[in-house]
This record gives structure tokens, sequence and C-alpha cells, in this order.
């Protein structure tokens, strides 16, 4: 098989590899898409989780090729998608081989079967809407109250579409980039700022700015029009917004921490903490979310809309560039083995 193989610091290559055979419990899947995720870019430049060589990918879909011992045959050419984690405690995309391959395993248990004309191509983004569904889920379902976004990427995206789904009708995002910003305004945003414009510090800009998009409805200091959200997500990865949450969510309000911070230590004053009792909550990865989030995405969200560009998989250069650069609108890339 092909596989595209992470050789050293910030080097992939196109390489023929061995077919893997699914042993007891195991599926062989034939890739069919596998979108490139900013933590791929970690896992290439080289860190301390995996060696050389490897095959990234966390982010795939495809059918089943073959099954292992013990496996259900009639799996072998459904449509899947899958939770990476195994119960050796690795990945998939990480650990072990993933979608950058022409061919993958994993356990048969952790499958989810999609419907037969589903898009391969919108399939890739239910390991992030996973994602989405665990942390949202910790604030509660029905949220009415206003809240802010951090990060206009593919979490802070879909989290939008999921709040959207549940019921918030007023919902700021700030984010770097205009065309994200735009799609996000179409996905139901209400307010949406860039953060390039902002002054410093921060969080008192995004106040005013927040202020003068309000509602003339609202009063000066009333919940949501002068920066005191009651709920705030943070999914940027951006030190400086989790500063600039603890100083705009309200008091008893909540922070949602999904974003990865790398080195980076928190720097507030506990005491803000305390006093004003927040709470702050966080979000790791995607256990236990994915029957949810395979339901929602064959229900019809619609997560083709963040795709911004389809390749082919011998064209993996210009797919990493692509996202590196964030140029021409990328927000996802995807790439499809044939």
């Amino acid at each position: 098989m092909k596989a595209i193989v992470n050789t050293g610091p910030n080097r992939l290559e196109m390489l023929d590899m061995p077919l893997p055979e699914p042993g007891p419990g195991q599926v062989r899947v034939r890739t069919a898409a596998c979108a490139i995720c900013a933590t791929d870019l970690q896992m290439i430049a080289g860190w301390e989780r995996t060696a050389f060589p490897c095959v990234p990918g966390h982010e795939w879909s495809g059918r089943v090729d073959a099954v292992g011992e013990g496996c259900d045959k009639s799996l072998i050419g459904s449509l899947c998608v899958g939770e990476n984690v195994l119960s050796d405690g690795g990945e998939v995309g990480f650990e072990h081989p993933g979608g950058y391959a022409q061919f993958l395993l994993t356990e048969a248990a952790n499958l989810r079967v999609l419907p037969d004309a589903f898009d391969p191509i919108a399939a890739t983004l239910i390991e992030p809407l996973a994602v989405c569904v665990r942390a949202i889920g910790k604030l509660g379902g029905g949220i009415r109250e206003p809240v802010l976004i951090f990060g206009d990427g593919a979490i802070g995206l879909i989290s939008l579409m999921l709040l959207r789904r549940s019921g918030a009708r007023e919902i700021t995002l700030i984010g770097g980039r205009n065309d994200r910003l735009a799609l996000a305004g179409r996905l139901g945003a209400g307010t949406v700022l860039n953060y390039h414009d902002l002054g410093s510090p921060m969080e008192n800009e995004i106040a005013r700015l927040a202020s003068s998009h309000a509602s003339p409805a609202r009063k000066p200091g009333e919940t949501g029009a002068l920066g005191h959200w009651p709920s705030i997500i943070e999914v940027s990865g951006s030190a400086a917004a989790i500063r600039a949450a603890m100083n705009l969510v309200s008091q008893c309000g909540r922070i949602l921490v999904v974003g990865d911070y790398a080195h980076a230590r928190a720097d507030f004053a506990w005491n803000n903490l305390l006093h004003r009792e927040i709470q702050l909550i966080g979000s790791n990865a995607s256990a236990g979310a994915w029957p949810e989030a395979a339901r929602l995405a064959v229900g019809g969200l619609s997560l083709a809309r963040l795709v911004t560009h389809r390749l082919p998989a011998a064209q993996f250069a210009r797919g990493i560039e692509l996202l590196i650069s964030r140029s021409e609108g990328t927000i996802k890339v995807v790439l499809e083995w044939q």
C-alpha cells in the first residue's frame, strides 16, 4: 500500500509499506479520506509523543476491507469512522498508523457505521465533532444564555453549530481570519470580532466592541452587553485568550477550556477565580461522544461547509502548505485516497 510517512522533522514522503493484516478483534479499513489537523503539524514537526517514522491521520473515514478473528464479517464493505483510542491506550493516527495511508487497522468495537451514501469527505469531520460534543456536553443542554467563543478554527465553528442547535441565540465569536469569521456569521454567530483589530488589553476592547454590537434594547451593564458572558468557550489555544476570558466571564460564570496550550502556564490572580466563583472546565479529546457525534452528522449537521479544499492524497505537500499558510480561505483540508 501507499502511505504518507513522517520520516523526520517536518518531512513527509509517499512510500510503499506492507499491507497490514487485522488480528483478533481488529478490522482493516481502506481509507477513503483523511483531513489534515493542526495537531498533525505538531506531530510532523516532531514531539515527545511519537518517534519517526510514523503515519499521521486521526480524522479519517473509509470502508472495512477485512476483519480479524472474532469480528462480524458483515462489516466488510461498510462505510465507517471510529474512535481512535485503542485498548492498549495508543491512538490511530498517533502511536498507531492512521489515515495518511491507504489502509489502517483499528478495533471493530470502535467503529461507527455510516449510511452507504454518506459523504466520506464530511465524515472526516466526525472526529472533531466528537471532541466538540464531549466539550459542549459539559455545559449542559439547552443553553439560552450569551456565549463567547475564542477561536475560529474547525473546533470553534463546530462548537458554534452545536450551540445554535441547542438553542443558544446570542453567540459572539472571536477569531483572526475574516473568511472564517464570515462563515461564523452564516452559521449563526450574532457578533464576530477579529482579534487583529483589538487593542490592549484585549478584554477591554472586546467589551467595548461587543457593547457596540449589542441589541439597542440592552442596558449598559446587562449580561452580554458589556462582555460579562455567563459562558465562555476557549478553543484557540491562546494564553492571551484565557487571560481575557478570566476577566470577561460573569460572576459564577463558566469557562470551558478545549484548546492546546503547549507549555504555557496560568498567570491569573487566583482570588479572581475564588471571589467571582468562576468555574474552569477542561475537556480533552472525544471519549464517549462518538455515538452522538455520528447521530448528529447523519442527522444533517452540515459539516461539509467547513471543508474548503479536497485534494488527492498525492498532493499532501500542498495540503500541508495550505494549512500552515491559511491562504485561499483555508479552514479544513481533506486528502482523498483513490
